[in-house]
């Protein structure tokens, strides 16, 4: 799953002990496995490799250039959803040929600036952003490549919020109008609408919501062949899951490839991924120290020095991250993280952080090690969504992030400073 394990009682990344990343860099911070992270990235690529399918990192992931950069030169493309995210991607050394552009608010700029740098292509979600694209292109004089975002209308079984393949999201156009779509729109001068796109959201945990959407997807594709249209690929989003509870919550992206290549095997046009989650959530932690412990009524609170803008999925999504001691009692050092085990002589706890707002929490009623002030904790599947979600709300500078390689590490973002808070306000 990860090269995050417990040895000799202590927790390592790699080969370096998580306590010697803590004393030498300070607490909070994120740590990133660079062995995990390209673990999952081979994995996906060698599990559907009979497709030859190009592969977009999700950006809005994780986008620290270093972590992009090492994937750009293992071949990886990139998803982005905006102006910021593209400069990014080109920055980690991206080839603009293996960019695909997605997000439903893209801006005239950011339409003149992906097209000015020749990337792979759009993927559009309204009729009026086909409009809107076509009339930038022209003006540029150029010609832009777009996919049609299609809503199959399946159920993902994830939160609320990052369901996006149903009827009722903001994204993408509704499957039963997609040919109407096609048809309207097939004479455009400066935008040639090549392929289709879909994304049915995020953490997907089952399997059977891809094969139903693969179903419908390539169903309407031979219906549009038919009728004249050429579509050269197909853009499968990602959302694949990964294992926030126990080693056997998530299914392998291997059984995804099962299901899903014999749907795809043979067609006549060029398969896409975009995986995030999948790649990078595994493959970091947030450490972070323990200040204070304190009673409230019938509650005991474990405060710590990193909050909800360190790590909002908690409080955003209710989401579960595993969190235990780096270095724990004896009886509590484990082989195995799953959210059903108990410590020995444990404690029930609400593991808080110091931002004013009773949500900010990275876990509420969890089983836990009895802890003491200046003690390390881990939060386990943080590599995802993580950092890349971080603000500086309460005015607190947003946490450094280090790179582990083996025996070594590095620092890949420095601990921002109270000058860095007000720079911009500068004026």
């Amino acid at each position: 799953m990860d090269y995050f394990n417990y040895k000799n009682g202590e927790l390592y990344c790699e080969d370096v002990p998580a306590t010697r990343i803590a004393q030498e860099v300070g607490t909070a911070c994120y740590v990133y496995s660079k062995a995990t992270l390209l673990h999952h990235f081979n994995q996906i690529k060698q599990a559907f490799g009979v497709l030859n399918p190009t592969i977009c990192f999700s950006i809005k992931s994780c986008g620290n250039i270093n972590l992009c950069r090492i994937l750009a030169e293992q071949g990886s493309g990139f998803d982005v959803t905006s102006g910021g995210e593209l400069y990014r991607a080109l920055q980690a050394g991206g080839d603009p040929k293996k960019i695909i552009y997605a997000g439903v608010g893209k801006t005239d700029q950011e339409i003149r600036d992906a097209i000015e740098v020749g990337i792979a292509a759009f993927n559009i979600e309204s009729e009026a952003e086909i409009e809107n694209i076509d009339r930038i292109a022209g003006e540029l004089g150029r010609q832009a490549i777009g996919a049609v975002r299609i809503n199959p209308d399946v159920d993902p079984k994830t939160h609320a919020k990052t369901t996006t393949g149903k009827k009722e999201t903001k994204f993408g156009v509704d499957i039963e109008r997609a040919e109407r779509v096609f048809d309207q729109y097939r004479g455009l001068k400066h935008l040639r609408i090549g392929g289709i796109h879909i994304h049915i959201g995020s953490p997907v945990y089952e399997i059977q919501p891809y094969v139903d959407a693969v179903k419908k997807v390539t169903a309407l594709i031979d219906r549009l062949t038919e009728k004249g249209h050429r579509i050269e690929w197909l853009d499968l989003g990602g959302g694949f899951a990964v294992n926030y509870k126990n080693p056997e919550q998530a299914k392998p992206v291997t059984e995804h490839a099962k299901a899903l290549i014999p749907l795809l095997k043979g067609k006549p046009y060029h398969i896409a991924f975009e995986p995030g989650r999948y790649i990078a959530g595994n493959a970091g932690i947030l450490l972070t120290k323990v200040l204070y412990r304190k009673t409230g009524g019938a509650k005991q609170f474990i405060i710590v020095d990193a909050g909800m803008n360190d790590l909002i999925r908690p409080t955003l999504y209710e989401s579960y991250h595993f969190i235990w001691p780096v270095k724990p009692d004896p009886k509590n050092v484990i082989d195995r993280r799953d959210s059903e085990r108990l410590p020995v002589d444990g404690e029930i706890v609400d593991v808080v952080g110091p931002i004013c707002e009773s949500g900010d929490y990275l876990a509420t009623e969890r089983a836990l090690p009895k802890t003491q002030r200046g003690d390390l904790l881990a939060v386990f599947t943080a590599g995802a969504y993580g950092f890349a979600m971080a603000s500086n709300y309460n005015n607190r500078p947003r946490l450094p992030e280090v790179l582990v390689d083996g025996d070594t590490y590095r620092i890949i973002r420095r601990r921002e400073t109270y000058e860095d808070l007000v720079a911009a306000e500068r004026v």
